[in-house]
C-alpha cells in the first residue's frame, strides 16, 4: 500500500468521521476517512465547531501524501466555474464545488491550510451571492455593536486588535466576514486568526462603523464620502474568482454598505486611548 493509501484507508482510519464549521450562519459540513484530520479540524475551529446536520454545504476531504497533478506547491490560486460547478485550485488542494447541490469535494494534504484556503473562497462566493464580503479587516464588537478596521498587511489590523479595552470583544484580526441582513450589514466572527494568534469569538452584531487604519503620529478619526469610501473598501474585500458577474455584485455590495455605514479614515498611534474614538 503506498503512502496516499494509507493516509485515506477507512481500515488505517477507522470509519473516517465528520464535523461541521459554521461560521456567519453557513453551514460547512466536512467528512473525511481520515478520522486524525476531522479531530485537527475540530482544535483548529473549536468554537464554531457543530454537529453535522442536514442542510448546508457538504465537502468530502480526501487526504493524501501529496496532491497529484501539481507541477509545484507554489502553483497560483485559480478559481472557475464551469459546467455548472466551480473548480478551485492551487499547489496544495485540488477541490470542486456545486452550488446547486451544496456538494463538493476536496483533494488535500493532512494540514490544515488547504482547507482553510477552500473555505473562505466558498464563503466568498456565497457571501457574493447575498450581498455580503470578506474583507481585509480586524472587526470587533462594543456595547452590541460591531466596528471594522480595515487596511493592507502592515496598517494595523493586529495592532488596534491589541490595543483594545476589556469591554471589547474580538470578532477577528484579519479577516472580517460582513453579511447583509435585511437593512442593515452584520459583522460575525471567524476562526481565521492573523498576527494574533487566536480565533475571533463566535457571534455577531450589526456594523456601526468602518475605520480605514493610517498609523500616525496622533489619533483622529475623519468621516469620508461615500465615493472614496467605496474605492478604498473595494480593495481590501477579498475574492478570488475571475468572474464578471460576481464583481459586479461586490461593487453593488461595497456601494450599498458605504450609504449604510459610516466610514472614517483613522490615523492612530500605538495608544489605546484611540479606542475613545470608536463606540
Amino acid at each position: 500500500m503506498d503512502a496516499a493509501a494509507s493516509l485515506t484507508s477507512p481500515v488505517a482510519q477507522g470509519c473516517g468521521g465528520q464535523t461541521s464549521v459554521v461560521i456567519g450562519g453557513l453551514a460547512i459540513n466536512i467528512q473525511s476517512a481520515n478520522r486524525d484530520f476531522i479531530a485537527m479540524l475540530e482544535r483548529r475551529y473549536a468554537g464554531f465547531v457543530a454537529e453535522p446536520a442536514n442542510g448546508g454545504i457538504q465537502l468530502e476531504v480526501e487526504v493524501v501524501a501529496a496532491v497529484a497533478n501539481s507541477d509545484s506547491d507554489d502553483e497560483e490560486l485559480e478559481v472557475r466555474y464551469a459546467d455548472g460547478h466551480w473548480t478551485i485550485n492551487r499547489g496544495d488542494f485540488r477541490a470542486q464545488w456545486d452550488p446547486v447541490s451544496m456538494r463538493g469535494s476536496v483533494r488535500q494534504a493532512a494540514y490544515p491550510y488547504a482547507i482553510d484556503a477552500v473555505m473562505r473562497i466558498v464563503h466568498s462566493l456565497v457571501l457574493a451571492e447575498r450581498g455580503g464580503f470578506l474583507v481585509h479587516s480586524a472587526s470587533a464588537v462594543r456595547n452590541g455593536r460591531a466596528f471594522l478596521f480595515s487596511g493592507v498587511s502592515g496598517a494595523g489590523k493586529t495592532t488596534i486588535s491589541r490595543l483594545a479595552p476589556p469591554d471589547v470583544t474580538l470578532l477577528t484580526d484579519e479577516i472580517s466576514y460582513v453579511r447583509r441582513f435585511g437593512e442593515r450589514y452584520q459583522a460575525c466572527g471567524t476562526p481565521f486568526a492573523g498576527d494574533l494568534g487566536r480565533a475571533g469569538e463566535n457571534i455577531s452584531a450589526p456594523i456601526a462603523g468602518l475605520y480605514l487604519l493610517v498609523q500616525g503620529r496622533h489619533n483622529v478619526a475623519s468621516r469620508i464620502g461615500a465615493a472614496d469610501a467605496a474605492r478604498r473598501l473595494l480593495r481590501n474585500i477579498l475574492f478570488f474568482a475571475d468572474d464578471a458577474n460576481r464583481v459586479e455584485q461586490l461593487f453593488g455590495s461595497a456601494c450599498d454598505f458605504v450609504s449604510r455605514v459610516p466610514v472614517y479614515e483613522l490615523t492612530f498611534q500605538r495608544d489605546e486611548k484611540v479606542w475613545d474614538l470608536i463606540g
